[in-house]
């Protein structure tokens, strides 16, 4: 299975420190850093929910799930249902390549291109995110901002923080700003990337992952090794994806398939960072 590909750090600043620390200077400049309200509004899904899951408990089965399948047979038709989902929660911790840290994403998205959820890198503070329709909507608090400006002037960084800490912010989604965020909410690219080798795929034991039941199965691609835990009972969505690949470990879980995704325009003052960037 083919991780989903995540931003470099270099990526990211382009499109979280230029775009904000330029809209903040604009802002000083024009005198309009004075007098911005608080936004409000919720991010839909539940944005501050934990990334990492519970290790998965051991489960009695009374049935066998998936009788007389191979290892490859099952990873086939989790490759298929999953592909085929109208919409999904993926959350998890990955490696940035870049920056030897971490991200960790907590997104629900659908195939419309809405998308409601929280990001973080290193642990160093939050975004929170909503896409719906053409516009991406996003809320970062001081340490974020903070992080994602290391090595910019202090009076800059100060500048951003002053005027987008704890607000919401609005740009275009198809803008050159936008588009590493966005990334997150495409829901067709994650699915593209969802791949089981089903080559080397052994059948495991029973668990559960969040209170359903699933089968372990572990996949050998090469020298990685995954292991990948498929709903036993409906649909054999994948669960979660292990990989304890010295190069791309981390795991990612999903949940809320086809379930529809709650993703509004804030309430409240937004900070229009497409027009503040002239």
């Amino acid at each position: 299975m083919r991780r989903h590909t995540l931003h470099t750090r270099h990526a990211r600043r382009t499109a979280f420190t230029a775009a904000l620390l330029a809209a903040a200077a604009t802002a000083a400049l024009t005198g309009c850093q004075s007098g911005q309200g608080d936004g409000g509004g919720s991010a839909g899904a539940d944005a501050s929910a934990s990334a990492s899951a519970s290790k998965p408990a051991p489960a009695a089965t009374p049935t066998e799930p998936f009788a007389g399948l191979t290892g490859a047979q099952i990873a086939d038709r989790a490759t298929k249902a999953t592909t085929g989902a109208r919409s999904l929660r993926v959350t998890g911790d990955v490696p940035d390549d870049e920056s030897d840290g971490t991200i960790r994403i907590d997104m629900a998205m659908d195939r419309q291109g809405a998308c409601a959820g929280t990001v973080s890198m290193d642990g160093q503070g939050k975004a929170e995110v909503i896409k719906t329709g053409g516009t991406l909507y996003m809320k970062y608090d001081e340490r974020f901002l903070r992080a994602q400006s290391e090595g910019e002037p202090a009076a800059d960084t100060d500048a951003a923080v002053a005027m987008l800490a704890d607000r919401w912010t609005k740009m275009s989604a198809t803008g050159q700003d936008a588009k590493d965020m966005t990334s997150f909410c495409d829901l067709d690219a994650m699915l593209d990337d969802t791949e089981v080798a089903g080559q080397d795929v052994t059948r495991g034991e029973t668990t559960t992952v969040g209170g359903t039941p699933a089968i372990v199965l572990r996949e050998k691609d090469g020298a990685d090794r995954n292991t990948l835990y498929v709903a036993a009972e409906g649909k054999p969505y994948l669960l979660r994806f292990d990989s304890a690949s010295e190069k791309d470990p981390g795991t990612m879980t999903f949940s809320a398939y086809d379930e529809p995704v709650t993703a509004k325009a804030p309430a409240g003052k937004i900070v229009d960072l497409d027009a503040l960037g002239g």
